[in-house]
């Protein structure tokens, strides 16, 4: 099957909508039982056609792709940059290139040959009731050892934050991006914590009940068993996000709630970015390089493999942990 328009599949619990013609972007995942969604859209029209070049020139090229919902981020995340003569665009080929898609045992199955580097990867959608399962599989197809950035970029919205949410996670400490300072910004950039508190302009900010307006970028690290949830504090609806903290050791934080005046947004933005990725700052390999933030190095023939589960559920309280299955835990 060729790259084609949005394809849609379901469990009992789940239904959900992929895009592989624009970066095999997860568009939309509905919780079924209540009918409610919990991905993010933004408030503009969206170009549902490929950059064909693979590479986006700055970030208000790439949000003319970007519809909200689950990009991934390869081989670069954040700024524009040209590395080795090849030139990568903002957030990187994957999320805005073209994917072939296929079905096979239940799972949606997408693969691309990436045109920036000499990379191969294969992605395995599957459900399993109220449960995502995403794999990655990576292989090294060059003759000399590269570097990259490999994110994911879920971007929760829609009901999901209809009302006051919870943030919980298992990580340790939080980490506030020194450059990026934009008037709805609480936070002290380059400020360091334990999460959820974090020094602000006025006080400490509890990262854990996020308020609007607010735009800001933090990284959330020291993990162990990697995980991130969102409750909705009404307790109609919540997900929780796992991972392998050896392949994405953290995650940016990314928060446009109304913060953003600035064109395209207007003040319109609702969403909350809970972003695994190898490598921080989100400012590009470039920069992250010269910061002395830690590439993912790829070296000729090297087969590497993720694997992210998503639990989109009805909660009766504070998510405290995740299982080994990815199934949020709640409080007693």
């Amino acid at each position: 099957m060729t790259a084609s328009s949005a394809l849609t599949f379901a469990s009992r619990k789940l239904r959900l909508t992929v895009n592989p013609r624009v970066g095999g972007t997860i568009t939309s995942i509905i919780h079924r039982d209540s009918g409610l969604s919990v991905l993010g859209s933004v408030p503009w029209p969206v170009i549902d056609a490929p950059i064909e070049s693979g590479a986006a020139r700055d970030e208000p090229e790439w949000l003319t792709r970007y519809s909200g919902g689950w990009p991934l981020l390869f081989p670069n995340g954040g700024d524009p940059c040209t590395v080795d003569g090849v030139f990568h665009g903002f957030h990187g080929e994957a999320s805005i290139a073209p994917w072939v898609a296929s079905f096979s045992d239940n799972a949606l199955i997408l693969t691309r040959r990436f045109d920036t580097v000499p990379v191969e990867m294969q992605r395995e959608f599957t459900i399993e009731n109220d449960l995502l399962i995403l794999r990655e599989y990576l292989r090294m197809l060059g003759d000399r050892p590269i570097e990259a950035m490999w994110g994911h970029h879920p971007t929760l919205g829609s009901d999901l934050l209809a009302g006051p949410v919870e943030i919980t996670t298992s990580a340790r400490h939080v980490t506030v991006e020194a450059t990026y300072d934009p008037p709805a910004n609480p936070m002290l950039p380059g400020a360091n914590g334990t999460w959820p508190l974090i020094a602000g302009k006025e006080g400490p900010v509890d990262l854990s009940k996020p308020q609007s307006p607010l735009a800001s970028l933090a990284y959330l690290h020291d993990f162990d068993e990697a995980w991130i949830a969102v409750r909705r504090r009404d307790n109609a609806i919540a997900v929780a996000l796992s991972w392998e903290a050896k392949r994405f050791p953290c995650a940016w934080l990314w928060c446009e709630l109304g913060g953003t005046a600035e064109a395209p947004w207007h003040g319109r933005g609702n969403l909350i970015g809970i972003e695994p990725n190898t490598t921080r700052p989100g400012l590009g390999i470039e920069k992250a390089k010269a910061s002395g933030g830690t590439l993912l190095r790829l070296h000729p023939g090297e087969e590497l493999s993720a694997i992210l589960r998503f639990h989109v559920f009805t909660p009766s309280g504070p998510v405290t942990a995740v299982d080994s299955t990815g199934r949020a835990r709640l409080t007693a």
